[in-house]
């Protein structure tokens, strides 16, 4: 008999996911907390609330915070035009790698993020100062 679903290899931690792969699919649909750099317009009505009567095509402004999942904030990301600049999650900051770096042991991975390893490679694709921090903790953590 042959099976009627046949695992495919996640390719998170990669430069890319796979997109058969259903853990890089989950994946793909972290938030990731960003700050738009450029007004966008018509993009105010979808993001921000607004009364009943406000303009359908009021723009995103500047400055606005927002909660984006991964493939967007991808799709959006350039480091030439600085469309989105992206704030790292909690659990990738300072205090958390230090954390990590004390004793990961006692630290539930699954519990903080289910796709912690695939989601912190990913982040290496955004231009940031603690890319290389990030990449080390992610090396360290995973050999407890």
């Amino acid at each position: 008999m042959s099976e009627a679903y046949f695992p495919v290899e996640s390719g998170a931690l990669g430069p890319e996911e796979n997109f058969l792969s259903l853990d890089d699919i989950l994946m793909s649909q972290e938030k990731l907390p960003v700050r738009v750099e450029t007004p966008m317009p018509r993009l105010g009505a979808f993001f921000l609330e607004r009364g009943a009567g406000s303009e359908p095509d009021h723009p995103l402004p500047q400055g606005t915070k927002l909660e984006l999942p991964l493939w967007l904030a991808k799709g959006l990301f350039d480091h030439k035009r600085r469309i989105l600049s992206v704030e790292l999650p909690k659990m990738y900051q300072e205090g958390w790698r230090t954390v990590f770096s004390a004793d990961a042991n006692v630290v539930d991975l699954h519990k903080m993020g289910p796709h912690f390893y695939g989601f912190g490679s990913q982040l290496l694709h955004f231009d940031s100062p603690e890319n290389a921090d990030i990449s080390q903790s992610l090396l360290k953590v995973s050999s407890v």
